[in-house]
């Protein structure tokens, strides 16, 4: 007779730890250790991302609130899209379309603020 596997519920998939996806069922080694250095780059990229979406929206409240630190803030946040792009973090459009809508979004803070002064 053959036994029947238990049902699963619905929604529980199993959770899997980062340094567990390194004992995966690859049979090379250059796989296995290429699979360990992808895991790393990836931590490393999701870090940088969200290095630059914190600076970049600290940057805007900077700009909406008339801060002195909001033209160093956009540098900052600018520079750091720029070395993601140089890299392979960023692709150079996607860098290119972070710091357009970026400006955009300082630009419409500062004229803004410059209208409640007024």
């Amino acid at each position: 007779m053959h036994r029947v596997p238990p049902q699963k519920e619905v929604g529980t998939a199993p959770r899997v730890r980062e340094k567990e996806r390194t004992n995966m069922a690859l049979r090379h080694k250059s796989a296995q250790k290429r699979h360990r250095q992808s895991l790393k780059r990836r931590l490393i990229n999701r870090s940088r991302k969200s290095t630059i979406k914190t600076f970049s929206k600290k940057a805007v409240v900077a700009a909406q609130t008339g801060t002195e630190d909001a033209l160093e803030l956009h540098r900052k946040a600018e520079s750091l899209i720029d070395k993601a792009a140089k890299g392979s973090t960023l692709h150079k459009n996607t860098a290119a379309r972070k710091k357009s809508r970026l400006a955009k979004a300082l630009n419409k803070a500062r004229a803004a603020q410059a209208e409640q002064q007024a």
